[in-house]
């Protein structure tokens, strides 16, 4: 068997999507996804003029091989570009050979480890009263854990709560503008945090997301102040490239800590698995280099006794969620997915045998991993630009977003 093609496919149902097509000879075909939100043709044209007429007479089953030679061969690693190319190519060899082996990705992971996947979805309001609107509708799509993100008082826009990009008059878009104090996050986030466990009880797993916009020292403040309510995570308390800011952080508060979804190689993650520094490792498959690194991420990660929390949110396409859920389903040290649902067009533009009930996914029986392309739906949904946000402080500074 050798692989024959290597297309890009660019799709745009709602947000933008990168998948990755591998054909064989055999006629068996593989999909990997290669989404880097706001940055998405940079890895198109990596993987289309760089990666695939690479791939081209290879034979998929080696996927160790190629995954270290994209790696390696290249010279210059690394990086969010790289490495959402080489997950396209890994993942989609994975799907090849399983399909192959005509069983779901799973079975080839070692089976399961779970009957079912828990899930966590995401939560927002202004205020307090459209915040538990928002965890209600969640509850009532059977979501069992819920992430709070809220407005905060004498800000306009901030991270979770929405908003909508700035348009230029020749109908150009920049990314949308968000506005920060970090006082005034500080001062309020217990008090909503009070007023969810009064509302919703004691027993509802809640998380919160800092995303990277506090320094060590204020991210041990609103642990600890964070810490009668109970909190199943703080994510992203502050920039992790510090990884040595997070002994503070550890040492002032017991609230769990979840870092990674901007990591893209085990490297970035060696100081604070090695000193159990977190306890839920984040990164996305897409974003990693796919299921084979990202598999011995996670078994690194067990032996100091930290789980899984494989990043899923709107712009990891239904083919990255679908290699997620099928790691979650076989690794021991599994913690919990986030999942934040697609728009129906998404779901008929990326047929997927992944299911959703209860709160809990599954990845389904079909072989490989269970999703289909329908490439002539995509079409009709052309790359539309957009960006992330940027964040600025009151008197004009960028800060973390």
């Amino acid at each position: 068997m050798k692989i024959v093609d290597a297309s890009v496919v660019v799709t745009s149902p709602g947000r933008n999507f990168v998948t990755l097509k591998i054909t064989t000879d055999d006629g068996v075909t593989g999909l990997g996804d290669a989404t880097l939100n706001g940055r998405e043709l940079a890895v198109v044209s990596y993987l289309r003029d760089h990666v695939a007429p690479l791939l081209i007479g290879l034979d998929p089953h080696r996927i160790e091989d190629t995954w270290q030679s994209l790696y390696r061969g290249a010279y210059w690693r690394r990086g969010p570009v790289t490495m959402a190319a080489i997950a396209a190519v890994d993942v989609a060899l994975w799907d090849i050979k399983a399909k192959v082996a005509n069983l779901p990705l799973y079975q080839l992971l070692g089976g399961a480890s779970r009957d079912r996947v828990r899930t966590y979805g995401h939560a927002s309001g202004r205020d307090a009263p459209e915040l538990f609107d928002s965890v209600r509708a969640r509850l009532e799509q059977g979501y069992q854990s819920i992430r709070i993100q809220t407005g905060i008082p004498g800000l306009q826009r901030v991270y979770g709560v929405g908003g909508e990009p700035d348009a230029l008059p020749d109908g150009r878009v920049r990314p949308l503008v968000e506005d920060w104090d970090t006082g005034a996050y500080l001062r309020h986030m217990p008090s909503v945090f009070e007023a969810v466990r009064n509302e919703f009880g004691p027993e509802l797993p809640l998380l919160h997301d800092a995303h990277h916009r506090l320094t060590p020292l204020q991210a041990a403040r609103l642990g600890k102040d964070l810490e009668p309510y109970d909190l199943f995570w703080l994510e992203d308390c502050t920039p992790a490239e510090n990884q040595e800011g997070l002994r503070l952080v550890r040492s002032h508060t017991t609230t769990p800590l979840a870092i990674g979804e901007v990591f893209n190689s085990i490297h970035d993650f060696r100081t604070l698995v090695n000193e159990q520094l977190i306890d839920y490792v984040r990164a996305a498959v897409t974003h990693f280099g796919g299921v084979s690194p990202i598999r011995k991420l996670f078994d690194f990660a067990a032996q100091q006794q930290i789980k899984s929390a494989i990043h899923g949110p709107e712009d990891i396409s239904p083919v990255g969620m679908a290699a997620a859920i099928h790691l979650d389903l076989a690794i021991h040290n599994f913690g919990i997915q986030e999942y934040a649902g697609y728009t129906a067009a998404t779901d008929e533009v990326f047929r997927h045998a992944y299911t959703f009930t209860d709160g809990h996914l599954h990845p389904g029986e079909a072989p490989g991993l269970g999703v289909e392309l329908d490439e002539e739906l995509a079409a009709a949904h052309p790359y539309a630009p957009a960006y992330l946000p940027v964040n600025r402080l009151a008197d004009g500074t960028v800060h973390d977003w």
